[in-house]
């Protein structure tokens, strides 16, 4: 389970910039632990050694292929839904959405994408996991749309019946990822890197309004301003809905 609630940053300009450097290559190979971290690093000229690449990574939230625990634990009296992505071609806006939770002890965060579009739909904050704070980013979601299939981990929260039963009245296909596939969301889940390293790690919160004001403010950033390479240099907001936004 990676980290949500961080202290203000106390790390240096080397550090921050090896950090956006590793962030950079666990999006392409997040099968690298600290030891082929650390290896990638030095041949790129800079002289690290493996525990301080293991202190970064650590700080990051970065594991490598190891599944996450306590926010996706398996409800055994809920129904578990096949993986329908696999092989699937997904070229177009609300084709596939997919789901996930990070956090600890203090807060947990949820978040909608599309994944085609990386387009952050919705999300919400709770201090516990119960499934309600799910099912109203889920609402929340579907106010702007509705995806052909949805796609998440096997957690209870997302095998509840209510946050299913939002889906199945729509007629949406419901998509599980495989027990310890932790690639099948990948996409979510570099959101979560991104969301981390460009505003959680540099912010000092107090207080449960300021963490939700931080991330209301950085999700409108993340659709409408910050542009992807893998989107063709377009911010999510563009290739979402197919045009340009003033904001």
């Amino acid at each position: 389970m990676d980290a949500l609630y961080y202290s203000h940053s106390s790390e240096n300009e080397l550090n921050l910039h090896l950090m956006r450097l590793i962030d950079e290559q666990y999006t392409t190979t997040p099968f690298y632990g600290y030891r082929r971290m650390t290896i990638q690093l030095q041949r790129r000229g800079y002289e690290v050694n493996r525990k301080r690449v293991q202190r970064l990574m650590q700080k990051m939230g970065l594991q490598a292929i190891y599944p996450r625990a306590n926010t996706s634990k398996r409800h055994p009296g809920h129904r578990i839904y096949p993986y329908l992505l696999r092989d699937l071609v997904i070229d177009r806006a609300n084709q596939v959405w997919c789901a996930d939770i990070t956090g600890k002890g203090h807060m947990y965060l949820v978040a909608v994408m599309d994944w085609y579009s990386r387009y952050v739909l919705g999300w919400n904050l709770s201090s516990t996991l119960d499934s309600h704070f799910c099912v109203q980013a889920l609402r929340e979601s579907l106010q702007q749309g509705r995806p052909q299939v949805f796609n998440t981990d096997q957690g209870s929260q997302f095998t509840s019946q209510a946050f299913t039963k939002e889906l199945e009245e729509r007629e949406v296909q419901i998509s599980m990822d495989g027990k310890g596939r932790v690639f099948d969301n990948i996409f979510i889940e570099r959101l979560w890197r991104t969301v981390k390293y460009e505003q959680v790690y540099l912010v000092e919160y107090e207080q449960v309004r300021d963490i939700r004001r931080s991330l209301c403010s950085y999700f409108t950033f993340y659709n409408k301003q910050r542009w992807h390479q893998s989107l063709e240099y377009k911010t999510p907001y563009e290739v979402h809905f197919g045009h340009s936004c003033s904001v």
